[in-house]
Formats: structure tokens, C-alpha cells, sequence
């Protein structure tokens, strides 16, 4: 949990907070004395806290929640998190002043001094318990986690917290739950913690926890009147929180939909509930029927809420495009704007090179979007961090600084030519896409680069696979606002180094077949030659006896178009291969491929014989035929690999056949496709 939201939350979810949560307590708080007194209810004090507590909204239950529904890095769900962080927050304050007054004493000073110490004991945990931390985790080694000792006396304080809390006059939970909130998130310490304790936590306490709690439960105590009473509170305090968050979500120029969305997760409940009526229910201050109840309302809201959510929220359109955003269909000495996507430091090199060589500096610009990909680790909720441009890199040496320092980097040698900015995503790898195409939309990127999820190692094997890359490439190529390339990266094979350092010549190949994803790569290879640096072949293959085909004869008009414009130019060269079938193909490919340092491929073709029957081996459906087979080691070449899928956009989003032909036309500014919403 990052305190920070805390202290500095955004107008929006301040507004929603206090009103959703000040507004409840109202309304719940008054018609819960109203029916109490107005209705013949014996040893039914407990009334009003259940009331109460239908105002909170606690911020473990939302993040679990939303990632259980995979909508932590949508719009909706950052809105939520940090809405019920505040909300949260109030909760707690409010309790802590209760606790404080509700406690027997017989000096009126003792709340005053119960509060006091609680001020004391979160000043301590701030000014000092947090420092410490901090300056412990700079001590760490870089890349490894946090010693056993470390880790034990951090347990060890958590308790000494909890015996503080009950000293001071406060519930022993209140102490940890301060101490969690300073704790740095991330790793190191952040994910050690959690390696260490999450199989105990998930795996044995949590489900024990439940089950306590279900017997602890016994409905044949639960009057009839009682239920109903309970009922028309729950309700009433759900449609008020509902309807406050929604007109000022709304009034914050938030569409229906989505606003109606952040009230049903702001009425989410969970264990956090559970907690605390298990808590009253220890210092009996809920009866057994209270307590039964109280279970009742945790389980119904949170059946309801899941399901209204999965119902009404729909991801699909989000990042649907309305403009063309391809490589094929721009000017020429227009500004490209790349955003790549880095996970590992191995990888910075190759991509350096890829876009030192996609433009013709000074002559041509390039605008470079760079997110560091970083798994969610040791914390709640996911951020995408951008990064101010800075002359100056920082000295650390964390994975995605480095990364960061290379972009930084590239961008001062390359002397005003390119521009780069640069952010961070730290999420789960299965809805990394939400951020890499929320970036991809709002800085208009012209292409995506995403990396392959295989590593190589130096002798030409699989040295690591993840699983976690894969999925998100999948849904990249799903969901992206533009067209997107996977980089097979095997630059560790032929020393890749920057061209800045001094590259005599790069050799590039484009594989076409064709189809629109081959037309993008082609498009992409033809750009590449306006850099001296860049050899370009592109290699034709054409099945024999084909020649009169309607397709060949397109194909072959978008291939003089290119021919012509590069007419003159040594450094582009086509090659037409004449092939019978798809055993011809694949020979001729590995024939060729160890002649060039990068090969682009398109990850669909048209539908052509030479591709039957090489379909059925294909280990990567993200690749395509071709791209699979050019990401084999058994092909054992050392050249990395681009596979490019142009932009799916309107009515190609949705057609089934994805080997259409577009006209190889420019677009202006101003020329737009409509797009079917759905």
C-alpha cells in the first residue's frame, strides 16, 4: 500500500471518498436509531455499529477484488484504489476515536491521552521505524532479497506494535496496520516479506480464518424482525453510497457506465468485514445473532457486487482506434513513434539498435515511448510510473533503472534527433496490456515493440521462458490502438552492439508472402534504408505456377510501388524466390536467415498453399507460421527476429479473415475510419 495516495490522493477520489463515506454514516447511522426506537428490539445495541459499518470501504478488499477481476490497471480500477485508500483511512481514524472515548476510565484526560499516544506511536513508526527500513534496504545487495535476520526482527517489531496498540488504549490490530502502511512497498523488502510469509498467510491462516468464522455462525438465532431491520439498513446504506459516488463521479465528467462501476466496487466487502465483526464479536459486543447477520451481509453484497461488475464492465472497446496508426499508411518524413516494451536489461541492446536504424538522423526524427516491465511484487496495487527527462542518470542499479539509464542515454547521443519518455509498469503480467495500450493510445504510437517471452542464452539453447510475457503479448496483439511487433532477440548470439559505438553495415531481410502484416513489415524495412547504416533485401517467395493470380498481381503492384521509390538506392534489394511448396519454403528460409542481423516477418499471410501443413508445428501462435519457425532453436541462426501484425482498426478489428488487402494509400490528418462499437 502506498501511503503517498494517502496523503496526496487526486480531486476525484478525494471527492468520492468524503462524500460516499460521511454520507453513509449519516444516513445508515440515523435510520438505524430510528428503527431502534420505533421498534420493540431487545438486546439490539449492536445495531448501530453494524449500521456504521456500512459506510467503510476497505482498500485490501478493492485490490483484491480488482485483481481477481483483472481491472487493477484500468482506468476504473486506479480510480477505486485510490478512492478506498482514503475511504479506508476515515474508517480507521474513526475507530481509533472511538476506541479512544468508548474505553471505562475514570479521568476525562484519558481519550485525550489515548490519542496522544496514538499520534506518538505513528509519529515513531514514521520519523523512525521507516527510515530505518529504508536505509536497511539500500544496504541490501542489488538483486537479492532481504537477509533471515532482517526479516525476523521486522516480525518481531509487528508484535511489539500490536502490544503498543493495546497499551495505549487502541485494538492491538491498529499498530501493525500502521506499520504495514510504512513499510516500503516492492521489492526488495516489499517481495521478501511476501516470499516468506504468503504461503502461511494465503494457504493456511486466510482459509482457516473463513472457516472459524462460518461456524461461529448459527442462523436458527436470527428473528425474523431482526433480519428484515438488518435488510433495509444494508439497503439503504448500499443505494445511498451508490448513488453519491455516482453523481459525483459523474459530475466529474465520468461517463455512466464507468461511474455506476466504481459505486458497485465501492459497496465491495470482503475480509476486512469479517475482521471486524469478528473482533466485536470477541468483546461481545455483537450477540450471535448479530454476528450471524453481520457474516450474512459479507457474502450476499459480495455475490451481488462480483457479478453486476463482470456484467456491466466490458474492456473490450477501450483502445479500439479510430485513426490509422501504421507504419505502411504514413509519410514517409514523418515523425515515427515507437514505444518498446523492455522486462529484462539483456534485451536494451538489440532494442537500441532497432531504433538507431528506424530512422535517418538528423534528416528524420523518432519519438521513442519506453516502459520498463516490472512483475508486481510485495505490493497491493499496480503503478505506471513515468519518468521526467533528465540529462543526468541516476546511479542505481535496479533492473529498470538501468533500463530507463540506457533510453536516457540513447536519447542524449542521439544529439536532438530522437526523443524519449520513459515509465515504469509495475502490475501482474496477465493485465500489463492495460497500461502498455493505454500509453500506445494516448501517445499515438505508431508501432508497439513487445518482447518475445524466451531468453537465449550464449551457446544457442532456451535458456528461460515466461509464461506470464506470453499472455500479455497475446493480449497485446489483442487489444493495441496501433500496429505491434514481437522482438525475438538473439542479440546475446552475434555481439549486438550499438551502431552508435560503430556497426559497419546492418543487414536486414524482410519475408514476404504477403497479406497486410507483410505489407507493415515491408513498410518498416523500406523506412529502415533511409539510414546509410542499413542494408535491406527483401525476399519474395512466389509459388510455382501461380503468376495470373488476382493476389500476385496485387502484391506485385505494392512491391514496384516500393521498388520505384527506391529506385537508385544500392542499399534495397528485392529477391524473388520461386518455391513448389511449403518444404521448399521452409528450406529456403533457413538457407537465408544467417545472412542478416534482423529479419522482419509479418505474423499473418495471405492465404497461400506453402503455408499447409506448417501450421500444425507451430509451438507460438503469437508468431505466426513463419515467425514460429524463424524462433526455433532447432534453426540454430543468430539473427534476432521482428514478427509485425499491422493495426486492426474498424471493420478489420472484426473480420475473421485477417489477410485483407488495403490499399497502400497515406493518410492525412484528418482522414478517420469508423469504428463499430460493440
Amino acid at each position: 500500500m502506498d501511503p503517498v495516495i494517502i496523503i496526496r490522493p487526486g480531486k476525484k477520489a478525494m471527492g468520492i471518498a468524503f462524500s460516499s463515506f460521511f454520507s453513509t454514516l449519516v444516513v445508515c447511522g440515523s435510520l438505524a436509531f430510528i428503527l431502534t426506537q420505533n421498534l420493540d428490539m431487545q438486546d439490539q445495541h449492536w445495531l448501530p455499529l453494524i449500521a456504521l459499518s456500512q459506510s467503510f470501504t476497505a482498500f485490501p478488499v478493492v485490490a483484491c477484488l480488482l485483481t481477481e477481476l483483472k481491472m487493477l490497471t484500468s482506468d476504473i480500477g486506479r480510480l477505486a484504489l485510490s478512492t478506498s485508500m482514503v475511504c479506508d483511512a476515515l474508517g480507521i481514524s474513526l475507530s481509533a476515536i472511538t476506541l479512544s472515548f468508548a474505553g471505562i476510565s475514570n479521568s476525562k484526560l484519558t481519550p485525550l491521552w489515548s490519542l496522544g499516544s496514538l499520534v506518538a506511536l505513528i509519529a515513531i513508526v514514521v520519523y523512525i521505524m521507516r527510515p530505518l527500513l529504508q536505509r536497511m534496504i539500500k544496504r541490501a545487495p542489488s538483486g537479492k532479497p532481504i537477509g533471515e535476520s532482517w526479516i525476523c526482527a521486522i516480525l518481531v517489531s509487528v508484535l511489539l506494535m500490536g502490544l503498543l496498540s493495546e497499551v495505549i488504549g487502541q485494538h492491538y490490530v491498529l499498530g501493525p496496520l500502521v506499520y504495514g502502511i510504512a513499510v516500503p512497498e516492492g521489492p526488495p523488502l516489499g517481495a521478501s516479506l511476501v516470499s516468506k510469509l504468503d504461503s502461511f498467510s494465503s494457504g493456511l491462516f486466510y482459509p482457516s480464518y473463513l472457516a472459524i468464522s462460518g461456524l461461529r455462525t448459527n442462523i436458527f438465532k436470527v428473528h425474523f424482525q431482526t433480519f428484515w431491520v438488518v435488510a433495509v439498513i444494508v439497503l439503504s446504506g448500499c443505494m445511498v453510497k451508490m448513488c453519491v459516488v455516482m453523481v459525483v463521479a459523474i459530475y466529474n465528467e465520468m461517463p455512466v457506465r464507468d461511474a455506476f462501476i466504481v459505486a458497485l466496487i465501492m459497496n465491495a466487502k470482503g475480509i476486512s468485514e469479517l475482521m471486524l465483526y469478528n473482533v466485536l464479536r470477541n468483546t461481545q459486543v455483537l450477540t450471535d445473532e448479530g454476528f450471524t447477520l453481520a457474516v450474512i451481509i459479507v457474502m450476499v453484497v459480495s455475490a451481488i457486487i462480483t457479478s453486476l461488475i463482470k456484467i456491466f464492465y466490458d474492456s473490450s472497446g477501450q483502445y479500439t482506434a479510430i485513426k490509422r496508426s501504421t507504419i505502411q499508411h504514413c509519410h514517409r518524413q514523418s515523425d515515427l513513434r515507437i514505444l518498446v516494451c523492455i522486462h529484462s536489461q539483456e534485451n536494451v541492446c538489440t532494442i537500441i539498435n532497432l531504433l538507431e536504424i528506424s530512422h535517418a538522423p538528423p534528416e528524420t526524427h523518432i519519438s521513442v515511448i519506453g516502459i520498463a516491465l516490472v512483475q508486481l511484487e510485495g505490493r497491493s496495487h499496480a503503478m505506471l510510473i513515468p519518468h521526467e527527462a533528465s540529462s543526468t542518470q541516476h546511479p542505481r542499479t535496479t533492473g529498470r533503472d538501468l533500463i530507463i539509464n540506457a533510453l536516457t542515454r540513447y536519447e542524449l547521443q542521439s544529439e536532438g534527433s530522437a526523443s524519449v519518455e520513459a515509465f515504469t509498469s509495475i502490475s501482474p503480467f496477465d493485465i500489463t496490456h492495460n497500461d502498455i495500450c493505454r500509453v500506445a493510445m494516448d501517445k499515438r504510437a505508431t508501432i508497439v515493440i513487445v518482447p518475445f517471452h524466451k531468453q537465449w542464452a550464449i551457446d544457442g539453447a532456451i535458456e528461460s521462458v515466461n509464461r506470464g510475457i506470453k499472455a500479455m503479448n497475446l493480449k497485446v496483439l489483442e487489444s493495441a490502438p496501433c500496429s505491434v511487433g514481437i522482438l525475438i532477440d538473439r542479440g546475446v548470439l552475434n555481439g549486438s552492439m550499438s551502431l552508435v559505438v560503430g556497426h559497419p553495415l546492418y543487414h536486414v531481410a524482410v519475408i514476404y508472402l504477403g497479406g497486410v502484416d507483410d505489407a507493415e513489415a515491408l513498410a518498416y524495412g523500406a523506412r529502415m534504408t533511409d539510414n546509410e547504416k542499413v542494408d535491406l533485401t527483401v525476399v519474395r517467395f512466389l509459388i510455382f505456377g501461380a503468376e495470373n493470380t488476382k493476389d500476385r498481381k496485387h502484391e506485385s503492384d505494392l512491391i514496384n510501388e516500393y521498388r520505384e521509390a527506391n529506385a537508385g538506392n544500392d542499399r534495397f534489394v528485392i529477391v524473388e524466390e520461386v518455391v513448389r511448396n511449403g518444404v521448399d519454403l521452409s528450406t529456403s528460409i533457413r538457407e537465408m536467415a544467417d545472412c542478416f542481423d534482423l529479419i522482419l516477418v509479418g505474423r499473418h499471410h495471405q492465404d497461400s498453399p506453402l503455408l499447409y501443413g506448417l501450421g500444425d508445428w507451430s509451438e507460438c501462435p503469437e508468431l505466426g507460421v513463419i515467425g514460429d519457425m524463424l524462433a526455433s532453436p532447432d534453426l540454430g541462426i543468430t539473427a534476432s527476429v521482428l514478427v509485425i501484425q499491422q493495426q486492426r482498426t474498424g471493420w478489420l478489428a472484426g473480420v475473421g479473415d485477417r489477410d485483407q488487402h488495403v490499399p497502400d494509400v497515406p493518410l492525412d490528418e484528418h482522414t478517420e475510419l469508423v469504428v463499430q462499437q460493440g
